[in-house]
């Protein structure tokens, strides 16, 4: 794939994906409007939990590990037996691990959310057995996405999560009036299975794979489940966090697992948007790279990646930091979502936006690692982060600063990942962070977030914070003006390319 076609599938791609993002958070909005931070709100988002867990964490390491083991098969016979067996096994195993999930819910959900007692352990029980079938179809959805994108079926594949997206806020705002929070237990499960149907028509449609039940064992299949499993857990680094947000806040006040899921969404919401895009795109690539021994294209794409992200996420992340309590009022602050409930969620979403771009460049670096086959190491720093040195803070925070603690416990760990991670790439990927112009770049940069900075303080002197609406119009209209200035003054790579292209389309 050429590099113009690289970038302009990454823009499709990435603009599919916000679209889909978009209808996900507006769910989380609609959630807010629904219950605020309730004990109701509470239930709804940790019956949920495990799905997503389940979706994101096992689905993503299969995923992951398959397009690493499949893009190295030369033989097409091959690729089709496996495809079959993984196929096979994968539906036998979510099958079963389905019905064990909707059999022992209450157990389940009282086993991992110690904190939940009474009313809202019976509805976060009665919620979970309508939701969990929705692991099955999820992550079998996942598998099928990675079939899709390592046939370089970028759009469809991403098409399908908008789908899904779409279809849950749809079907939970039909049945509120009639079924109240149950809406959003039934909307899980029907848009896990739309899904699914858009993929297998897609998938059967291009003949990539023969949905046939095959149990053989390949040295490939020994191969994806020896690489799965590490992937299994440095896959879990995000939603550990969040899972462990919900375990340890299940213990505190009505409305502080709501609160703190409406703050991680927002924070997610940048980061997913751009590394989505980036993931499904470059990762097969990446991987077709790594077999044909391409280490020069490899670094370049390291450092243009990190160097991206850092452009993007953190201009995004100073604007979030100063206008927390205006993004609240202005997005969340309707219904039964209160001034309180937004008093309660902002400053821990000032805490969590600042672990970013960490979070984002801890899921691309690892992806360097996987391409490599060389899972055990990230794997063991994500354990020491999120296992660690998040589940420590957090048990000494908590008592003091209730949800704050757990909000400032994840942030502090990812970045001691983000930092064990920069350095085991260069000590054992042999990756360099930065080219020859180091110095340069970081006094660009420097100077580049300092006008950033300076543009909300200015909009925050003159705008009075009551006038939430007008002040973040202001200061983001502002923030873009002055980004997009200091880099063309700068004279950065990124626009210096933008301006080659605009030359090239005037010629033409």
């Amino acid at each position: 794939m050429k590099g113009k076609s690289l970038l302009a599938v990454i823009g499709a791609v990435a603009v599919i994906n916000l679209g889909s993002r978009f209808i996900g958070f507006f769910r989380e909005i609609v959630i807010g409007f629904q219950f605020g931070t309730s004990y109701i709100a509470d239930s709804v988002i940790t019956a949920y939990t495990l799905p997503n867990f389940f979706y994101i964490v096992v689905g993503g390491a299969i995923t992951t590990a398959f397009i690493s083991v499949y893009s190295k098969i030369g033989d097409p016979l091959h690729r089709e037996k496996f495809l079959q067996s993984v196929f096979s096994w994968l539906t036998v195993v979510l099958v079963g691990f389905t019905f064990i999930l909707m059999f022992f819910s209450k157990n389940v959900i009282s086993l991992v959310f110690r904190g939940l007692e009474g009313s809202e352990l019976q509805l976060t029980s009665d919620l979970f057995v309508i939701m969990a079938p929705s692991t099955f179809f999820l992550v079998l959805a996942m598998w099928l996405t990675g079939v899709l994108n390592v046939n370089q079926r970028f759009k469809l594949a991403t098409a399908s999560t908008f789908l899904m997206n779409a279809s849950f806020v749809i079907i939970a705002l039909a049945l509120f009036p009639i079924i109240g929070p149950f809406s959003h237990a039934w909307g899980a499960t029907i848009s896990a299975i739309l899904m699914v149907v858009m993929l297998v028509y897609l998938i059967r449609k291009e003949k990539f794979v023969k949905f046939r039940f095959s149990f053989g064992s390949s040295d490939e299949m020994k191969k994806l489940i020896r690489l799965g499993l590490p992937i299994l857990l440095g896959g879990a680094t995000l939603q550990l966090y969040f899972l462990i947000h919900r375990i340890f806040a299940s213990q505190l006040q009505d409305g502080a697992i709501a609160a703190l899921n409406y703050s991680s969404k927002i924070v997610q919401l940048p980061q997913s948007v751009l590394m989505t895009a980036v993931t499904t795109v470059i990762y097969p690539l990446l991987a077709k790279k790594v077999a044909a021994n391409e280490n020069d294209e490899i670094e370049s794409i390291f450092q243009k990646g990190l160097r991206l992200m850092t452009l993007l996420i953190v201009p995004s992340t100073i604007f979030a930091f100063f206008y927390a309590e205006e993004i609240f009022t202005v997005v969340f602050e309707y219904g039964q979502f209160t001034r309180e409930s937004t008093l309660m969620t902002a400053p821990l979403f000032q805490v969590l936006v600042l672990s970013m771009l960490a979070h984002s460049a801890n899921l691309y670096i690892t992806r360097f690692f996987y391409a490599r086959e060389k899972s055990i190491l990230p794997v063991t720093l994500s354990i020491i982060s999120v296992i660690g040195i998040n589940v420590v803070l957090a048990i000494v925070l908590i008592d003091q600063y209730g949800a704050m603690g757990l909000a400032a416990a994840t942030t502090i760990a990812a970045l001691m990942n983000f930092v064990l991670l920069l350095i085991a790439s260069k000590f054992v990927l042999h990756l360099k962070l930065t080219g020859k112009k180091f110095g340069k770049t970081f006094i660009s940069f420097l100077i580049l977030f300092t006008g950033v900075i300076l543009v909300q303080l200015g909009v925050k002197f003159i705008i009075p914070s009551e006038l939430a609406l007008l002040s973040l119009i202001a200061a983001f209209t502002l923030t873009i003006l002055v980004f997009v200035g200091l880099a063309w003054l700068l004279r950065l790579p990124e626009i210096e390319l933008l301006k080659n292209k605009i030359k090239k389309r005037k010629v033409k």
